[in-house]
């Protein structure tokens, strides 16, 4: 059984894709969000509430764990943002994470965060975390996945850091696998009309679909239907007027996908209780995570922490097998 930690928890993706992975060999022992809508919807699913803020948690008043997982904050490194990263003070949060790992020293750490995060101000960033981690006594792997190539109809680039501990294992990030997916498979079959765009915002979205269009960029609202292979990247900024991801109608203005179906589009199970507004909904699947993709990146941590785990418990059978044979021929000397 190993025990685990969600830092910066959201809606509890990471967790739910580690549980999923680990089945019944891992405990969560202590949680942390500080938005309250969040913290509202993590209760409802996992019936505790996370703590607040990180930053005013003492470490030792955590409990002791083996894996720590933390989405930490990535506004500050998107390219949706100022991409001011580390000047930012969500920028500054990763290091909250490297206080308590410093102090529990757990056998995993798994951080998530956008793609920008990894070539912004030109890898100083990715770097200064890399090297941070390592003076932690950590082995450190990291991988831009894409969660079209693990099931969701979606083109969302995320990296992912795994860190060991034990040195002696060479982890492998999860393959793509190809699924025969399309929209259509996360879209419900009957729609409220409340989320058909008026013809005010269809006529906004058009006009600056062209303007963009005529100064040579290729921003504006973005149309899909059933058969598109995959949608563009659910944003926290989704509520505010859905043009990344519209859905075509026959004979009508396009349509906002439904907080479910955006709850689908990042793989959570329609079991997932969603207690908050649509708005409110649409900023936690937005900054959540695919489940599937953690789910296969916690699958492969699973088999390397089981395997030396196994491995250790036979070296350690051998020393004692050792020991005892040395202290039995030490006494037949003595004799």
């Amino acid at each position: 059984m190993y025990n685990a930690i969600d830092l910066f928890a959201g809606i509890g993706g990471i967790r739910i894709g580690f549980e999923q992975a680990f089945k019944n060999d891992i405990n969560f022992v202590f949680s942390s969000e500080i938005d309250k809508y969040a913290r509202k919807t993590y209760e409802a699913n996992f019936h505790e509430i996370p703590y607040g803020d990180i930053t005013k948690i003492d470490e030792k008043d955590i409990p002791a764990h083996d894996i720590v997982l933390a989405g930490f904050p990535c506004q500050a490194f998107s390219v949706a943002g100022k991409k001011l990263g580390f000047k930012d003070t969500r920028g500054t949060l990763f290091f909250e994470v490297a206080r308590i790992v410093r102090y529990h020293k757990p056998k995993v750490v798994f951080l998530e965060n956008v793609k920008g995060f990894i070539r912004h101000d030109k890898g100083n960033t990715f770097k200064v975390v890399k090297n941070t981690l390592e003076s932690l006594g950590y082995k450190v792997f990291a991988q831009v996945l894409n969660s079209r190539d693990f099931g969701l109809p979606q083109n969302r680039e995320r990296v992912y850091i795994v860190c060991f501990l034990e040195h002696s294992i060479n982890f492998e990030f999860p393959k793509p696998f190809c699924h025969n997916v399309k929209v259509g498979d996360i879209l419900l079959s009957e729609v409220d009309d409340k989320y058909t765009i008026s013809d005010k915002l269809w006529e906004g979205h058009q006009r600056r679909k062209k303007e963009h269009r005529a100064k040579g960029n290729g921003f504006g609202y973005r149309l899909f239907d059933e058969n598109s292979s995959y949608t563009s990247t659910l944003s926290a900024r989704y509520y505010k007027d859905g043009s990344e991801i519209l859905i075509a109608q026959e004979n009508k203005n396009p349509r906002k996908i439904t907080p479910r179906e955006a709850a689908r589009l990042q793989g959570f199970d329609d079991t997932f209780i969603i207690p908050v507004s649509d708005a409110q909904s649409y900023k936690q699947f937005g900054n959540s995570v695919s489940v599937p993709v953690i789910r296969a990146i916690a699958k492969e941590i699973a088999k390397h922490l089981f395997l030396y785990a196994k491995t250790d418990k036979k070296l350690h059978r051998k020393f004692v097998c050792i020991t005892k044979s040395d202290e039995l021929n030490n006494k037949r000397l003595l004799l």
